[in-house]
């Protein structure tokens, strides 16, 4: 059975030495995935905890884009909405990171890498950009659940992003 034209075109970009970023964008959105899918996962788990789990699941996200474009009188929906967009967007896109690393350092260490980019960025920008308090003030049950979604981000990503390599090379 033949490919479709489309599929063949990205099989053979990511079979060539420069399809590594396609790669590695694909594991940031399957990521990215894995920790909505976390999040969903815990909402339905901790039934008792009425509205958000972190800062990332939060409207603070959407807050940090919204000051960082200067846009004025934002509503709760738009934040929510630039907080997803950011989500979906950062989290494919960062994907590359990992590709970079996995390339550079191999795994594990690559992941291991990735995994700490990843927290000490979300541990240092929220307060940086005034939407949080230090972490060392941030409740115990939204650490747990930072690290718990994160890790499942960066497993996704290095999963997929090895699984792909896999398959292409």
């Amino acid at each position: 059975m033949q490919r479709a034209p489309a599929a063949a075109m990205v099989a053979s970009m990511m079979r060539s030495n420069a399809g590594w970023p396609l790669r590695s964008v694909l594991a940031g959105t399957a990521g990215t995935a894995a920790l909505t899918l976390a999040y969903r996962a815990e909402h339905r788990l901790r039934r008792s905890v009425k509205g958000p789990l972190d800062y990332d699941d939060s409207l603070v996200p959407g807050q940090i884009v919204a000051s960082i474009m200067h846009l004025p009188h934002v509503t709760a929906r738009e934040d929510r909405d630039l907080g997803l967009l950011l989500r979906w967007s950062y989290g494919s896109a960062f994907g590359l990171w990992h590709g970079v690393l996995r390339r550079t350092v191999g795994e594990p260490w690559a992941s291991l890498a990735f995994g700490t980019t990843l927290m000490t960025a979300t541990l240092t920008l929220f307060p940086l950009l005034g939407r949080t308090p230090p972490p060392w003030r941030w409740p115990p049950d939204v650490m747990a659940t930072s690290i718990a979604t994160h890790v499942a981000y960066v497993a996704a990503v290095a999963t997929v992003d090895d699984g792909l390599a896999r398959i292409v090379e």
